[in-house]
């Protein structure tokens, strides 16, 4: 009897050993898993050191691992057995996935279930990121549900390093096109006239304010020569990075052009085949092109279905309306009206761009046209820099939505 019990005894002092030893290799493969993460090995490699502690460290012989993948659950990882179809999984995650916590299937009545033996759900912030199906243990093995909690809590450890490094790389991502948008707008912003012209002949004043990080309006004034002027008021169609190159690209053509001597019929018509190819016709742009001679007094212009430019003398506004259709859209321009105006002392002609007269959430005008006038008729004696302070205090004080919903640009020239 004696001899029984030390035998019992020494039995019962194996199992712990041998408890004890699984529970070490256990351990040291989490802290290995988590060695990896910290790493930063690729998740191909964790899949991989996953694989082998549940097939050598834990016995498993059957294992799926399932992400979720928008609405659905792919399968990313999995041995033993004939592998299922996906329709299977989705059924299991349908039925299964609102169970927080491990779920027997063994006595499931389906057979796609119950050849597993448990099912694992795995939440992170109270979101299903994946499940795990597993099978065929051992069938010596004790405790199962410590085997289970551990598989848990190693395949919980792998899939917040997934979601962590899927969250870093979005922030990344995210900070680059950030800067990016940056640097696009500091690009932008060397483009517009920093130094605009105030002396006995012309005052000229300017406001740029974009929407976005970068917008899609532009303006750009260019001295031709001791008698002559030229400039441009623009507004590119959508907004972002694409539409800030194509405005790029047209303020590079321009440039290009009037070192040229063409009229600006001509350079209207050059200008619309170079958007044309660049865009193909998806794109288009509305400008108002000036072209004055001081001596002369002569303003040639070109409206290209943009907002009007405003001529304001005494009491008295002339839209400057001749010209043609946007450019852009067709590959020859269908018609070219350019318009000439001697410009009266004391003059202002007022340029703008249509976030001056934008719509709010109710399809309603904060300015309309007759208002604008009305104000510069009302303004025109000031200066021009205070009669764009008080334009910009009367759109935001006029608006329903707090932020303006498009760029805003004003270009204006008072001539003495």
């Amino acid at each position: 009897m004696k001899k029984e019990l030390n035998i019992s005894k020494d039995e019962e002092q194996i199992d712990l050993i041998e408890l004890l030893l699984k529970r070490q290799a256990e351990l040291n493969a989490l802290l290995e898993i988590t060695q990896a993460i910290n790493s930063n090995v690729p998740g191909s490699v964790l899949i991989e050191m996953l694989e082998l502690i549940l097939k050598t460290t834990l016995k498993v012989g059957r294992f799926r691992l399932l992400f979720k993948n928008e609405d659905d659950f792919i399968c990313v990882s999995q041995f033993g057995g004939d592998l299922e179809y996906d329709e299977d999984y989705n059924a299991i995650s349908k039925e299964l996935i609102e169970l927080k916590n491990p779920t027997e299937l063994s006595d499931h009545p389906d057979p796609v279930f119950n050849k597993y033996e448990f099912f694992i759900p795995v939440y992170h912030k109270n979101q299903a990121l994946a499940y795990i199906l597993v099978g065929d243990f051992s069938p010596e093995e004790k405790l199962i549900s410590n085997k289970i909690d551990y598989i848990q809590t190693l395949i919980n450890v792998i899939i917040v390093a997934f979601e962590n490094k899927k969250l870093f790389k979005e922030r990344i991502q995210k900070e680059r096109i950030q800067r990016d948008l940056e640097l696009a707008s500091q690009v932008q912003n060397m483009l517009i006239p920093q130094v605009l012209p105030k002396n006995t002949e012309l005052d000229v004043e300017a406001i740029y304010r974009q929407h976005q990080t970068i917008g899609g309006d532009f303006y750009d004034f260019i001295e031709l020569n001791d008698t002559e002027i030229l400039w441009c008021v623009a507004d590119v169609s959508g907004k972002g990075i694409s539409a800030a190159l194509i405005m790029a690209n047209f303020q590079a053509s321009l440039r290009a052009l009037v070192s040229v001597d063409i009229s600006l019929s001509e350079l209207i018509s050059r200008l619309n085949k170079v958007v044309y190819q660049n865009t193909k016709g998806d794109r288009f742009i509305t400008l108002f092109l000036g072209k004055y001679n001081k001596q002369t007094r002569v303003l040639n212009f070109v409206n290209a279905g943009h907002n009007a430019s405003l001529l304001i003398q005494n009491n008295s506004v002339e839209p400057l309306l001749k010209g043609t259709t946007m450019i852009g859209v067709f590959d020859e321009l269908p018609f070219i009206n350019e318009g000439h105006i001697t410009i009266p002392s004391e003059a202002l002609i007022f340029n703008y761009t249509d976030g001056i007269l934008e719509f709010d959430g109710e399809e309603e005008r904060s300015l309309s046209e007759i208002d604008l006038m009305d104000f510069l008729i009302t303004h025109n004696h000031q200066d021009l820099k205070t009669i764009h302070h008080l334009l910009i205090k009367k759109i935001e004080n006029t608006r329903r939505s707090v932020t303006a919903t498009d760029d805003i640009t004003i270009l204006s020239l008072r001539f003495h």
